[in-house]
């Protein structure tokens, strides 16, 4: 490919601007409900916000496996574009939402056109960048998802000014604006004939079965299927229902809690990434499970995290909390696509991450489901603080039995 040696990070920056407006677009109904309750007297019940957030999820879920399928199958290219296009369009549409039940769907379409850009865009990523890089790269990516956290954490804010459709209305349209900007240049990552031979990657379609047979016929995937589900139970309640918590244990109104609460995990997520990234990639080059070690460090500082967020009370606590979260899962979070490298060939990558995210974000509906019920009940910070026994049952199987043989496995099954 022509200037092969820059074109891995002219990707990366294109899929950067995607990875923001993927979070963006879903995050911003998360700290619009104060705005939107005016409209929608439904809102004015958590667990009726709950069920809103959490029908995005179990349509995400359902969705990845399959995304991955297709991602390992087409134009990856043509499927970030078309996925961007039609989650923004969604995101318009949401502007013009007159009922609780047209928002409702209109979040189940955008799960469908959402999950559809991860898989194929790790994937690609993976493909373009080395054993050396890949981790920074993915964590590079990541910073994208976590600055469109932080961004979406203004919507309450520009809502207050003006008013939740326009919110609605103007990201929708950056994410369409853009869409045809990748048409122009981002590219599908193509083999040379003596790379596929040196790498036993065969250029034809896997069948179906024969996918799931090596995926699931695979004891290191179950593993890592465990690990990657259960840090996501406080994975999506913090996305969730942080600023909730912010706003009710430090007393402050939404359009401050949202910012406050976006801002500090996902500014701290961005440093986990890249610090993580690159501790990755260094000790990946001496030990086998350096990957694994970096993404254990990473949960072990989520575990007090929960516990604070869960049961402090001052500012400090909170803010200090939400901030050791972030760094901690964003450390997890980037070596999660490197890590499943070590066990699964390139032409299964993009599935196998499909299925992972239906365990991840299936554990995430759960919790946000779960958690909407906790608000009405007032036991929000309890249940935080319990999900780190959770997080620490995930990291003692994680180092007990992910073992990698491999730095970059190629071989077929």
């Amino acid at each position: 490919m022509k200037h092969s040696k820059i074109y891995p990070w002219v990707l990366v920056a294109l899929l950067w601007v995607v990875a923001l407006l993927n979070y963006m677009d879903r995050q911003m109904l998360a700290t619009m409900k104060p705005s939107m309750m005016v409209d929608f007297k439904e809102l004015e019940s958590a667990e009726n916000f709950g069920r809103l957030m959490a029908i995005f999820m179990w349509i995400y879920a359902f969705m990845s496996p399959i995304s991955g399928l297709i991602a390992d199958r087409l134009n990856r290219k043509w499927l970030i574009v078309i996925s961007l296009f039609v989650w923004s369009s969604v995101t318009i549409a949401m502007g013009y939402a007159e009922t609780f039940q047209q928002l409702y769907w209109l979040r189940a379409i955008m799960g469908v056109s959402e999950a559809m850009y991860i898989p194929a865009a790790l994937s690609l990523i993976a493909d373009f960048h080395t054993n050396k890089t890949r981790s920074l790269a993915i964590g590079i990516h990541l910073t994208g998802l976590f600055m469109g956290q932080a961004l979406g954490g203004f919507g309450a804010t520009i809502a207050d000014y003006w008013s939740w459709k326009i919110t609605f209305q103007t990201f929708g349209l950056i994410g369409v604006v853009y869409s045809f900007v990748l048409v122009l240049f981002l590219k599908e990552f193509k083999n040379s004939k003596a790379e596929n031979l040196k790498n036993n990657i065969v250029e034809k379609k896997v069948p179906f079965f024969k996918v799931f047979g090596v995926l699931f016929s695979n004891i290191s995937y179950w593993i890592i299927l465990f690990y990657f589900a259960v840090p996501f139970l406080p994975g999506w309640g913090t996305k969730n229902w942080l600023p909730t918590l912010f706003s009710g244990t430090l007393n402050i109104e939404m359009a401050q809690a949202g910012p406050l609460s976006t801002i500090t995990t996902a500014f701290s997520s961005l440093f986990g990434v890249i610090i993580g990234g690159v501790i990755s990639d260094r000790w990946a080059r001496r030990h086998l499970r350096g990957r694994i070690y970096t993404s254990s460090l990473g949960l072990a500082l989520t575990i007090p995290a929960l516990l604070l967020l869960g049961f402090g009370h001052s500012f400090t606590h909170i803010v200090v909390a939400a901030c050791c979260f972030g760094f901690g899962f964003g450390m997890f979070d980037v070596n999660n696509m490197p890590i499943l490298c070590q066990f699964v060939a390139p032409k299964y990558r993009a599935t196998a991450f499909g299925f992972m995210n239906l365990t991840g974000i299936m554990a995430g509906a759960f919790i946000t489901d779960l958690l909407g019920k906790s608000v009405d009940e007032g036991n929000l910070g309890r249940d935080f603080g319990i999900m780190a026994g959770a997080v620490l049952v995930a990291l003692i199987v994680q180092l007990l039995f992910l073992r990698p043989k491999v730095s970059d496995f190629k071989e077929e099954e």
